[in-house]
């Protein structure tokens, strides 16, 4: 049963996560994302963008980079193995491109728990450490996306 006593909880940023080229084509592959944007550098520079865009899940690779400091704290509750994804959101403020470099700080929003299972929500702030080169407004702290998560965590009984 997950902790209640980490609602609240925020977690220091993680160490820059490096948007390389390759990984978005490879997640973009995976996920069947087809727009050339993701594959062809001239095509996204074509569509006015520095570099490849990530597809707009591709946020979930760093945000759970980010949760697995939660998750394995061993104070927090969490058996992973009886962890049941719930929900998924993202919110993007900025494109993800390739050359980003990008933390993230973990919020864990709730932790609600009824009989053996405990629903936690957490949210994933990710910002670019520096200039991206996305419009001109981009300047080091810049919010890119937000990704809210909840998490069901079945207990022994469940």
């Amino acid at each position: 049963m997950a902790n209640p006593d980490f609602q609240g909880r925020e977690y220091p940023a993680t160490a820059p996560y490096s948007v390389g080229r390759e990984k978005i084509r490879e997640f973009a592959e995976a996920v069947g994302a087809t727009d050339p944007a993701h594959h062809d550098l001239v095509a996204a520079r074509g569509l006015g963008y520095p570099d490849l865009v990530a597809p707009p899940t591709f946020a979930v690779v760093i945000a759970q980079r980010a949760e697995s400091q939660y998750v394995s704290d061993p104070e927090a509750g969490i058996d992973f193995s009886r962890v049941v994804h719930a929900d998924e959101r993202f919110t993007h403020h900025h494109p993800i491109v390739a050359g980003d470099e990008l933390v993230t700080v973990l919020h864990v929003d709730s932790v609600t728990s009824r009989g053996a299972l405990s629903m936690v929500t957490t949210r994933c702030e990710i910002f670019a450490t520096s200039e991206t080169g996305f419009g001109s407004d981009t300047v080091p702290g810049t919010p890119v996306v937000t990704v809210t998560s909840t998490l069901a965590v079945r207990g022994e009984d469940a």
